[in-house]
């Protein structure tokens, strides 16, 4: 199976490209010449502060030089695609920021082995230059019930020390006072991934995915994990997750009670959708405080990725004031969210509507004169939609997506279970305005959309208490002109509208015909209305789906349109029975 493709320009540039695009992006990060090293462009700034350097391999963007800028990194060394960056880049990173005049310099490292030898050989390197530094090793994965030698690894919770760190760096900290802090702060901490199945093409840094199993617990280079099972729900996995992260019998886990406050990290591995994510978030909330845990802030978002890995991870910070203090503090790090500084448990997050929406088709109503008239009307209506059912999803299927007859039957359903427990009101604007708000609620779609415009704006133009052909044809052109203003369509286009405007053309007609002569104008309406809908059949789309459509593959009549026509016979039928 080959991996999937990727949108670069080669694999052996890519790191390189991928840094320059970033620090091209910002005006406050610099590339070290000569290495992968992304350094604050105000190094002047640092003179009598601690400096943070971190890294680690490609592929988990924005990690780690999205961490870059005042209040976080003051440097970041990239190594290839999942690969520790080398000892020289480390050191030519260390003797930047401490030539720039930094006091100190605290280097944070996850939890890999060839990051703790790479960083680990700098370290001694700059030691013999003289320099003051430190090293913080990152390793709050709780995955392992119990850890081997090795330890536990270092994740998403990476950032949150570059954050604290850096907030106290900001503030004049020394460099014992950071690393004393940040280890006391990393007890606090715990991380733990979950993905959907991954496969790892040997040599390749590529994932293919089987959406149907779920591993808990898989690190960020594709590392087993330790429970792999079939995908269930979001709040079924991140229940699982919060279970085994508070799990008293593993030695990683971390000690949360009720009334425990926390900082909450969902972190996309690279190719959850936005909504997937949200999705999770929620469900993170949900689960803690159910718990009787206190969300004092959120994260979720892309922080450490994993190239396209299909997967989260989960971070929990235990917190306190001071903690959430610095975790609050400014930073100019482009990866950086920005967060509120509001607890997430506790705040209202539901407003309540304060708007005027009515909806007629719940009032009651009155009778009148035209009250038959028009309930026949509108029977015979909604009779001959649902028995053009299937024809117009046949149209529909060759130049969209097949579901027009579905949505004018949901229409024509609304109406009749309406129907069957209201009065027709005696007044036809009021009447227009119960069609509105039904296909609006029921049909759905742009049909629904469309057709609720069109009633609605007639409604508006239907006088109180008039219901003469003229004030109906004025009401029906300016139903057509709000089609035309909204939708952005007109006849031409091959839509609905090359049969309703024809019609409605012929029934303006009746705002000089003489009284009792707008039988022979429906007539002709309903004529025109077909005809425009067969008209269809030459035209090439210009608004709807069928616009995307290649003209050869569109040669029947659109179903919009004839459904328009459809209704203009029907009405037409049902009044001639009644006359």
């Amino acid at each position: 199976m080959e991996p999937k493709k990727k949108l670069i320009n080669s694999a052996d540039s890519c790191v390189d490209e991928a840094l320059c695009g970033m620090v091209r992006a910002s005006g406050g990060l610099s590339l070290l010449r000569g290495h992968r090293v992304v350094l604050r462009s105000d190094l002047d700034n640092l003179r009598g502060k601690v400096a943070l350097v971190s890294g680690g391999g490609s592929g988990h963007e924005p990690a780690h030089a999205g961490y870059v800028g005042v209040g976080m990194l003051s440097a970041a060394v990239a190594g290839g695609v999942f690969a520790s960056p080398p000892p020289a880049s480390i050191l030519a990173a260390i003797l930047s920021v401490h030539n720039a005049g930094a006091s100190g310099v605290c280097l944070i490292v996850k939890n890999y082995t060839g990051d703790r030898l790479n960083f680990g050989l700098a370290a001694e390197q700059a030691r013999n230059h003289g320099v003051t530094v430190d090293m913080v090793i990152v390793a709050e994965d709780c995955a392992f019930v119990n850890p081997r030698k090795a330890g536990r690894r270092g994740l998403c919770g990476t950032i949150l020390i570059h954050k604290l760190a850096g907030a106290l760096a900001e503030e004049g900290c020394s460099l014992d006072q950071i690393v004393a802090k940040v280890t006391e702060v990393m007890k606090e901490i715990a991380s733990l991934d979950a993905c959907l199945l991954s496969i790892c093409h040997q040599g390749k840094w590529s994932w293919d995915w089987v959406r149907d199993h779920e591993e808990i617990g898989e690190g960020i280079h594709g590392e087993p994990g330790i429970k792999r099972s079939k995908v269930t729900s979001a709040d079924e996995v991140v229940k699982t997750m919060i279970n085994h992260m508070t799990n008293i019998d593993s030695q990683s886990h971390l000690p949360l009670k009720s009334g425990d406050s926390v900082v909450v990290c969902v972190n996309n591995l690279g190719a959850l959708s936005c909504l997937e994510m949200a999705v999770v978030t929620r469900a993170a909330i949900m689960s803690l405080e159910s718990r009787g845990v206190v969300v004092a802030r959120v994260m979720s978002g892309s922080f450490m990725t994993s190239l396209e890995m299909a997967g989260m991870s989960l971070t929990l910070m235990r917190t306190n004031q001071e903690t959430l203090r610095l975790f609050d503090a400014k930073t100019s790090a482009t990866a950086w969210p920005n967060l509120s500084s509001a607890p997430s448990t506790g705040r209202s997050y539901i407003t309540d509507p304060q708007s005027l929406i009515t909806h007629p088709q719940d009032d009651a109503q009155t009778e009148g004169s035209l009250s038959l008239v028009m309930r026949n009307a509108l029977e015979r209506v909604c009779s001959t939609l649902l028995e053009k059912q299937e024809e117009l999803n046949s149209l529909d299927r060759a130049a969209g997506d097949g579901d027009c007859g579905n949505t004018h039957a949901q229409a024509a359903r609304a109406i009749c279970e309406w129907l069957q427990d209201h009065v027709v009101p005696g007044c036809p604007g009021k009447l227009l305005s119960v069609l509105a708000g039904l296909v609006q609620e029921k049909m759905g779609g742009s049909s629904g959309a469309l057709y609720s415009l069109f009633l609605t704006a007639a409604a508006g133009h239907m006088p109180e208490g008039r219901s003469d052909a003229a004030s109906w044809a004025n009401a029906m052109h300016a139903g057509t002109q709000a089609m035309k203003r909204y939708g952005g369509a007109d006849t031409g286009d091959r839509t609905m509208l090359d049969a309703l405007c024809p019609a409605v053309d012929e029934l303006m007609k009746l705002t000089t015909a003489p009284p009792g002569g707008w039988m022979p104008v429906l007539q002709t309406a309903v004529q025109r209305a077909a005809l425009g809908a067969e008209s269809t059949r030459d035209l090439t789309a210009r608004a709807g789906r069928a616009s995307y459509i290649a003209v050869e593959r569109v040669t029947l009549p659109d179903p919009g349109a004839v459904a328009v026509a459809a209704i203009f016979r029907a009405v037409l039928e049902s009044l001639e029975e009644q006359k």
